[in-house]
């Protein structure tokens, strides 16, 4: 998702292989009692905090928002009141719609 927001949003591919490659590097491991862990990639997600890690979810955030937000159309309130159907700001997403079934 993350590639696909890069794209979306013309990043510069010398920019998105230097992310790529940042982000590739994240390991860890777990220290219990005398007992150390291997090393672990992480392979899934943004870290924490990071100074790019904002804006990267904010991106791909924007890019599921776009997808749902093409299928949904806008929430009919009553009276000729119309809302758009998606309202998001950072982590935070609301979906208002007419009906139960438009949620899905």
């Amino acid at each position: 998702m993350i590639q696909l927001a890069l794209i979306m949003y013309h990043v510069p591919e010398d920019i998105q292989v230097m992310q790529d490659d940042y982000f590739s590097r994240f390991r860890m491991r777990f220290f219990i009692n005398r007992y150390t862990t291997d090393w672990i990639n992480l392979e899934i997600g943004i870290a924490m905090g990071g100074t790019i890690s904002p804006i990267l979810f904010v991106m791909a955030m924007e890019v599921i928002l776009k997808a749902a937000e093409d299928s949904a159309g806008p929430a009919n309130l009553g009276g000729g009141c119309y809302m758009p159907s998606l309202k998001a700001f950072m982590d935070d997403t609301n979906i208002i719609c007419s009906k139960e079934d438009e949620t899905r």
